[in-house]
């Protein structure tokens, strides 16, 4: 598989869309859903989307290795969004026109504060040296995650800075060098994040990894039909989030539950019922503590579970 870089902050649906007058049933205060039709997309075609690699679409919070400080660092994905007023006239216009295009942003005024350190995500467009806002009306972007962030606990759990290396795998546990994931996106799952469909862990202890972008193929994806894509997501092969697919000219695809009409999460998923190992050294045991997950799963070194949500700590 190979790596990818700068996230590609908006990835198109492998077919072409709709807007329905319905509230999404992904993203909460959207008044609109953006269903699939049964039409193959044209960049699609364009990327010959026949030859591309179906990869799982893991469902966490996205995240981002860049330098920061003169180090590798962690970043979280922060999406800058209207303050009330703008927003209440972006949710007029979605209301007459059903699209976020052709409304009018002040990105100066119009725009919620974010901290000095976060920057626009890569393929964000810029007019006059400001970035402009994507038909949800969001600037995606990213915030660097400091040793002791409250707000991003859960995505410090997972790193390191004084090891330089961070916690990554779904199927395979291991602590990868920082410098090596440098300009690639991967995706924060567990515990705590969008409801554990996962089943990682418990409220006593928790338990958060990072899952490289694209790690997850799938072994017999289904014909590139809708109907087909439809009845495989209802197969316990397909219990999965969604498809991604991987073109060789650089091109991303996805197909979301949402897009075809089908819940999420609906049952136990597949990731959760995989088998999985950990092999985190003993070496990077520096604490002891039972809250650090490195520590606990160095002693956890070794150790395969029949499935991923049986993945339990010692007391």
């Amino acid at each position: 598989m190979r790596r990818l870089g700068s996230v590609q902050h908006k990835v198109p649906c492998i077919f072409t869309t709709e807007v329905w007058e319905e509230p999404s049933r992904k993203r909460d205060c959207q008044p609109y859903q953006v269903v699939a039709t049964e039409t193959l997309n044209p960049v699609a075609i364009d990327a010959d989307v026949e030859s591309a690699i179906a990869t799982e679409k893991v469902d966490g919070t996205c995240c981002y290795v860049s330098m920061f400080r003169g180090e590798p660092y962690l970043w979280a994905r922060l999406d800058r969004k209207p303050n009330k007023q703008a927003e209440k006239r972006f949710k007029r216009h979605l209301h007459l026109h059903r699209t976020g295009k052709g409304f009018l942003w002040n990105v100066e005024e119009d725009f919620k504060s974010v901290p000095e350190a976060w920057i626009p995500a890569h393929g964000v467009k810029h007019v006059n040296d400001q970035p402009v806002p994507d038909e949800n009306g969001h600037i995606p972007g990213w915030v660097p995650v400091d040793r002791d962030s409250k707000q991003y606990c859960w995505h410090s759990s997972v790193v390191d800075y004084e090891l330089g290396a961070a916690l990554r795998g779904a199927l395979e546990i291991t602590v990868v060098p920082l410098n090596e994931l440098m300009e690639q996106t991967l995706e924060l799952i567990g515990t705590n994040v969008n409801g554990n469909p996962y089943g990682l862990g418990c409220k006593k202890r928790p338990v958060h990894c990072l899952v490289s972008h694209g790690s997850l193929p799938l072994a017999n994806p289904p014909p590139l039909d809708f109907n087909k894509l439809r009845s495989w997501f209802q197969r316990p092969e397909g219990r999965v989030e969604g498809i991604v697919w991987h073109c060789s000219n650089g091109t991303l695809l996805k197909l979301h539950r949402h897009h075809v009409g089908l819940p999420w999460p609906d049952g136990d998923t597949l990731l959760s019922s995989r088998s999985m190992v950990v092999h985190v050294n003993a070496a990077v045991n520096k604490y002891n503590d039972f809250k650090d997950l490195f520590s606990s799963f160095s002693k956890l070194n070794g150790h395969k579970f029949d499935r991923l949500q049986d993945l339990v700590f010692e007391s």
